[in-house]
């Protein structure tokens, strides 16, 4: 019973980053406004934050809330330097399917987590955070960065790219820790 509870939760916090892993065909995917990928980028930043305050509210693991602060802090920092750029630039970031998709499967994820507690709180909510900074970085890279158009957009995007290779990093030394 036990691993099937495993399973299910797996399975749910999968679905919040499927949409990262198996995106559009490549015709989709240029189809992509700047505005767009602004909603994405700020949405995939924002549900980082609330995986974080979630963890900051069921873990007493110091490092896993320390990372859960850090997150929170960094993702901050990011939506707040794409707010300031989108503003300057006078565009509005514009809702659309992908960022639909990933704040309707955060909820999916928060639920799944919310059944946890003690380290198997700990150990799923760090399991999503390796596979979903996994995840956000591919989409970043070969999605996002390739079909920005404005030049400040992309920097920004590039700009955040070595921030979430070393929360991968740090999350998968955490995820070690927790497995020993």
């Amino acid at each position: 019973m036990k691993t099937l509870k495993n399973l299910t939760m797996c399975l749910a916090m999968s679905s919040t980053i499927a949409v990262l892993f198996f995106p559009a065909p490549a015709s989709a995917q240029s189809k992509l406004t700047d505005p767009e990928i602004a909603s994405i980028a700020v949405t995939a930043n924002q549900v980082d934050i609330n995986q974080a305050a979630l963890a900051k509210k069921k873990s007493k693991n110091a490092e896993v809330l320390n990372f859960a602060q850090t997150m929170t802090n960094d993702h901050k920092a990011v939506i707040d330097q794409a707010v300031a750029l989108v503003t300057k630039l006078k565009v509005t970031p514009k809702d659309n399917a992908t960022s639909q998709k990933l704040l309707a499967d955060a909820a999916k994820t928060k639920a799944a987590l919310q059944t946890k507690s003690g380290t198997a709180f700990d150990k799923a909510y760090v399991d999503n955070e390796v596979a979903y900074h996994k995840a956000v970085i591919g989409v970043v890279e070969g999605t996002l960065i390739p079909a920005t158009q404005n030049a400040e957009l992309k920097a920004l995007l590039q700009k955040v790219v070595p921030a979430l290779k070393t929360h991968l990093e740090h999350a998968e030394m955490l995820q070690k820790s927790l497995n020993k």
